[in-house]
């Protein structure tokens, strides 16, 4: 039962009600009972009550709650908390790289639709550098290499997800183009 005090199960909003985080519901109890955040206790789609601390150790667990053991008894895991002093929702813009781009793209060759291995991919500018194309997330796109190379400067004659036969035949790939 310790184990579903370290997942991050519990929805954080801020005092607008607007979600801006996950916490493990360790982090959410010291933030309610410190005062720093109310729990909601949700009961269907209809009711929605903000609880502090002492009246949320009250609540009974319910057939499909989370709950942990305590000496007091069993205290409700809960599934929403409102932070109480924070309005701002934090922009989360993710970084501009390999990664970023390879976790956007899924591990798939963007011409042939090939899932790759780590090392097989690297990113293609759909427009070339040489031609004006700007590093961007709307510019690049995760390659096979060799389809990478052989494109060079040029510009794609077909749209990205579709598989053009000659990079397909290039790489092995079994998708019917």
């Amino acid at each position: 039962m310790n184990d579903i005090l370290n997942k991050s199960t519990v929805l954080v909003l801020n005092r607008h009600w607007q979600a801006i985080h996950v916490k493990t519901p360790a982090e959410a109890f010291c933030m309610i009972a410190t005062g720093a955040a109310t729990a909601l206790d949700v009961q269907g789609d209809d009711y929605i009550t903000p609880v502090r601390w002492d009246d949320w150790l009250k609540l009974p667990v319910r057939e499909h709650d989370n709950a942990v053991n305590t000496p007091r008894g069993p205290v409700r895991v809960p599934t929403v908390i409102v932070a109480a002093n924070y309005a701002k929702v934090p922009l989360r813009r993710p970084r501009f790289g390999a990664r970023g781009i390879w976790e956007r793209d899924g591990g798939i060759c963007q011409y042939t639709g090939r899932k790759l291995a780590p090392k097989e991919g690297n990113i293609d500018h759909v427009v070339p550098r040489s031609r004006g194309g700007k590093t961007s997330w709307d510019n690049c796109v995760l390659a096979h290499r060799q389809v990478n190379s052989r494109k060079a400067n040029r510009l794609p004659t077909k749209p990205i997800f579709a598989c053009a036969s000659s990079l397909s035949r290039l790489v092995g790939c079994q998708r019917a183009c």
